[in-house]
Formats: C-alpha cells, structure tokens, sequence
C-alpha cells in the first residue's frame, strides 16, 4: 500500500478542498438558494448546484439565475454576490463533511510522516473559518487559499508557492483536484496531477481530456498510487 510514497515518486501531497476533501455542497447550495428566495425565484436542487458547487459565487448565481444573469448589473451582481458570502460564512459548516476516507488516509500521511496541505481557490476567511470544524486539517503542513497570492488556479503561482514552503521540489509533489483547473495548476507546475472522480464533476468522460497523471474514485485510492 502507498507504493508511490514509499519509492520515493513522491514526498508531499497537495490537496484541493471543496470537492476533494470536504463535500461542502449542501451549504454552499443552501446559501445560494437564500439569494433565490430574497428574490422569489425557484430555488435549485442539490443535484444542480453539486456539479458547479466549487466554481465559487458568481459559479452558483450563474446556475441560480440562469437566462436572468446576463441581465443583472454589476451592482445587482455584487450585491447578491455579498449576501450569498454573507450566509454561507454564517452557516459554513452546517451540512459540510469529510468525503469517505480522508479523515483515515491524511491520518496515515501524519502517522507516515508525509507532509500534505491545502490549495483552494476559495477566499481565505472561508476557508480558515471552515477549516476549524475539522481537527484533522489543523495537522496540515501548508494552507493556501485563494486570495493568498496575486494568482490563483490554474496558475502554478500557489502551487508553487507551496512546495517551497514545504522546501520540496515540485516534481516530488503529487495535487489532487476535481476540476480541470486543478489538473491544469498542477501540470503548470510541473506537479503529479490526480483527478477526484467522487468530487464535483459534470460528466466523468470528460476527465480523460484533462490528461490527469491518475485517476481515482475514491479518496483512499491515494494510498495506491505507485
């Protein structure tokens, strides 16, 4: 088990966090159906907001509104934008949870003594706020969110930024995403790439056009990449 780790192909793991280590779905949904019924409009169902769940506010307002987004004003725009911020930082970790097996596999990278961490395009005070509920993500060796740097995915910028911090070459670290942005960071990196099938993804025939390095459908495969 863990072959990949223990030939030394890789020494860090890298991890996306909506989709690929939380299932933060239901809240980022249930926020962006607040917006709908302030403006008596037909609220979404999971199974529509699941699939853009990590394709951040404007990604939700977009599903939300529909035809009608076009047509909002910036101002109109920002304001819903800021009330679906505003709920969800106030419930951001009602329905959230673990997919199946982090909490057991990033437990093996700690006992192993594998550093791992986090790249998120989500804004910092999300995800810092949302990290809290969960005691093992405060045993991450780096957190990078997406308004730590002036670049986020998919430039390699906060990638690369933490691979230095861990002071491990990029090519000995391995970033697991659900969204072609997450491959693409990690291939312009120079970065081993592992696309999350279980994560938020439309369709799973279009992955093999992202040219992942692997491929994996649940979160403890992690441990048999080799």
């Amino acid at each position: 088990m863990a072959k990949g780790f223990l030939n030394d192909q890789y020494a860090a793991i890298l991890f996306d966090l909506d989709g690929t280590l939380l299932d933060t779905a239901a809240d980022l949904g249930n926020a962006l159906n607040h917006v709908l019924r302030h403006y008596d409009r037909p609220t979404c169902s999971y199974d529509a907001y699941r699939c853009v769940a990590s394709d951040g506010a404007l990604g939700l307002l977009k599903l939300g509104f529909g035809d009608d987004y076009a047509n909002l004003s910036e101002t109109e725009l920002q304001t819903c934008r800021q009330m679906l911020l505003d709920h969800y930082e106030q419930n951001v970790c009602v329905d959230t949870t673990c997919f199946d097996g982090v909490m057991e596999t990033l437990e093996w990278f700690n006992q192993n003594a594998i550093p791992w961490g986090i790249v998120t395009n989500k804004p910092g005070f999300l995800t810092t706020q949302l990290l809290t509920h969960f005691p093992i993500m405060q045993t991450s060796a780096v957190v990078i969110s997406g308004d730590t740097y002036i670049k986020r995915k998919p430039h390699p910028m906060p990638l690369l930024e933490a691979a230095r911090i861990l002071s491990i070459a990029p090519d000995k670290v391995l970033y697991v995403g659900d969204a072609k942005r997450d491959i693409e960071a990690a291939q312009n990196a120079y970065m081993g790439s592992v696309a999350a099938l279980y994560g938020y993804i439309k369709d799973p025939l279009e992955v093999r056009d992202w040219k992942a390095d692997y491929v994996v459908s649940q979160f403890s495969e992690l441990l048999d990449i080799g």
